[in-house]
């Protein structure tokens, strides 16, 4: 098991608060940082329930951890340490979920990089990036713009527009039924025509009645995701990458990974793709070996990186201490 860090760090004008899980032993550790999907989640990716109980159905009981909380610890039993956050307005994290727009949760995610490489205990040359849903769209964003970063995990990538994604996933949705006791699912399916219509043409926000509440959503992030899609991304994306979908995701067909695996071929990466059969979304279903699978794949493919001069010197410093 890792051993758990509670921790704070500043993400622009808010404070995020998350997890750093460490294997153990002594020395540099490489390491990941862990970005949840869509719609508020905690830390461990699961739904948040904490700032948003209306918004969700209880959790059933013995229900598994997150998926993030899963992925840290099996990261971990390979040597890899991980950092996993509450974003904006989820959890113990400041700010509002409902105003947080896409552009946002990448400077956010590139911040948790950032508190990260003044520690000791992690190894600046060998650092990766995971993202989940949305969250694959920030990793890939991230790690564009990152030399340092060695290695890249996407879970459920959308390849397509968000306005694609989210008219099949709906469709999906209502056919089978899947995350429909959740109230906000509910709203957000009622109402994603509208919202895309109203994020399309560039309004300000969009309101949900979520379980008789009236819920005003910002609509840039979605705006932002809309214009901002996968394929487009992973053309300037040349990393070791692993990809992993459940066949039963009901948010982002299967179909996506293999078209963003494709076009990251192209791009002259080599991504490994692993898809585990009767697995949703949120890959609930998969065992825990299936998971460990995703963890061991990823932990294999953090090479060593050459740094960046003003990483050089952080590097030195922590060796000087």
């Amino acid at each position: 098991m890792a051993r758990s860090e509670e921790l704070r760090f500043r993400a622009g004008n808010a404070s995020l608060a998350g997890t750093l899980a460490l294997p153990d032993g002594d020395g540099r550790h490489p390491w990941t940082v862990l970005v949840g999907s869509w719609l508020p989640r905690d830390r461990d990716g699961d739904w948040d329930r904490e700032r948003h109980a209306a918004w969700y159905a209880p959790s059933a009981p013995g229900a598994r951890a997150g998926l993030l909380g899963r992925l840290a610890d099996a990261l971990a039993s390979h040597g890899v340490a991980s950092l996993r956050y509450d974003p904006r307005g989820c959890g113990s994290s400041d700010g509002a979920w409902e105003r947080t727009d896409l552009f946002t949760r990448i400077d956010d995610a590139r911040d948790a990089i950032g508190a990260m490489r003044s520690r000791r205990d992690l190894d600046l040359r060998r650092t990766a990036i995971l993202g989940h849903g949305e969250g694959a769209t920030v990793a890939i964003s991230v790690a564009i713009g990152d030399p340092a970063i060695g290695a890249v995990g996407l879970v459920a990538p959308p390849a397509r527009s968000l306005r694609d994604v989210l008219r099949r996933g709906v469709g999906e949705r209502s056919r089978t039924g899947v995350d429909r006791e959740h109230p906000i699912v509910v709203a957000l399916d009622r109402s994603a025509e509208e919202l895309i219509e109203r994020a399309e043409r560039r309004d300000a926000e969009v309101h949900l009645d979520v379980d008789g509440a009236d819920v005003t959503l910002e609509l840039a992030g979605w705006e932002q995701g809309i214009h901002t899609p996968g394929l487009a991304l992973g053309t300037m994306l040349r990393r070791n990458i692993v990809i992993a979908h459940g066949t039963t995701d009901a948010w982002v067909d299967p179909e996506e990974s293999q078209l963003m695996a494709d076009v990251l071929r192209e791009a002259g990466s080599d991504p490994l793709l692993i898809s585990i059969d009767g697995a949703g979304h949120d890959l609930v279903e998969a065992s825990d070996d299936r998971v460990d699978e995703i963890a061991a794949a990823l932990a294999d493919r953090i090479v060593a990186r050459e740094l960046p001069p003003v990483l050089v010197a952080i590097e030195e410093m922590g060796r000087d201490g």
